[in-house]
């Protein structure tokens, strides 16, 4: 078991660490600002380049905060709902699903723009039901999930690809979504991605003792009065909702709902009612970690933080599925 005060110092850790990481991605540019500097400009006076900040980089470094909290509870509930340690919703093809959806949307049907996120989520509830149809033989087996996901994954990215050179990245929009790119976003971009991604983690709460029980044998959580596959699914709602609406924002971003929970377990345990708020945080300073390292590592140009994710994410990856045999969390 993880000590209480492990658990404590962990969350005050991270949430310091988040606060400085935030700090610095808003002085990462040509504009800087001393702390006080960006307070005062804030709240007390106006400030010229305090405002160009608020407006250019604000929306950005929010925009990966909240996508990335949203998209390690989603790796969190798909863990929990599947009792694998390595799912993910990029591995198995949730975000490419809901990104294709996005991609197709913002490109031919741009007044949709606002339920974008919705309808993202329709393609990654297609997404997971094809994975789990895919995968159903007489039951269901972790690798065979993997498995599939990962074919469904392939195939829908290829689509995307496909869509994306085929009209020359005319669709700059359609673009950003293929490439997870964050860039130039604005605060019509959080207000869609906060509406529905606040409804998600909020609901992530109300599952998280569902979570523990699933953690059980299935004749024992039936035993104790639960619905075991009513949870299953409710709890797998909640997770597509959470990995589409982050998906049809900023693009498909692998590998960081697996790395996130697997850290989150060592540090807090296994308990989801300390799990999930404590990967809320972890995932938030994640992306913008992702993010900041993206814009600063090869300045003036960028690197996409889903291109950062997946070169930190890969040997992750395979070191979780060569140690997927022993146990996790504590």
């Amino acid at each position: 078991m993880i000590s209480r005060r492990k658990k404590i110092l962990s969350f005050v850790i991270t949430a310091v660490g988040l606060l400085v990481l935030f700090l610095f991605s808003v002085n990462t540019g040509s504009l800087q600002v001393t702390p006080g500097q960006l307070f005062s400009g804030l709240f007390i006076r106006f400030d010229e380049t305090v405002a160009t900040i608020f407006d250019l980089r604000f929306p950005r470094i929010f925009i990966a905060m909240l996508g990335g909290a949203a998209i390690a509870v989603s790796g969190v509930l798909l863990q929990a709902v599947m009792k694998n340690p390595l799912a993910d919703p990029g591995i198995i093809g949730v975000s490419s699903g809901a990104s294709l959806t996005a991609v197709l949307i913002t490109a031919f049907f741009p007044a949709l723009y606002f339920v974008t996120p919705l309808l993202a989520f329709l393609g990654g509830m297609v997404a997971f039901a094809l994975v789990y149809s895919l995968s159903w033989k007489g039951g269901l087996s972790p690798l065979r999930i993997i498995l599939v996901g990962v074919a469904v994954n392939a195939m829908f990215t290829g689509l995307m690809s496909a869509f994306n050179s085929g009209t020359g990245s005319s669709y700059s929009g359609a673009a950003s979504i293929v490439n997870a790119n964050i860039t130039m976003k604005t605060w019509d971009d959080f207000q869609t991605l906060a509406i529905y991604a606040l409804i998600g983690l909020i609901a992530s709460f109300f599952v998280a003792g569902q979570c523990n029980l699933l953690a059980l044998e299935d004749k024992t959580a039936r035993s104790l009065g639960m619905n075991v596959t009513r949870s299953r699914i409710v709890i797998s709602v909640i997770a597509v909702l959470l990995a589409s609406i982050s998906t049809a924002v900023i693009g498909p971003i692998s590998f960081l709902g697996l790395i996130v929970p697997h850290i989150a377990r060592l540090l807090v345990g296994s308990s989801h009612k300390v799990l999930i708020p404590y990967s809320i945080l972890l995932g938030a300073f994640t992306l913008l970690l992702a993010d900041t390292v993206g814009r600063t590592i090869a300045y003036p140009y960028e690197i996409s933080a889903s291109i950062i994710m997946s070169v930190v994410g890969g040997p992750f990856f395979i070191l979780l599925l060569r140690r997927s045999k022993q146990n996790y969390g504590g």
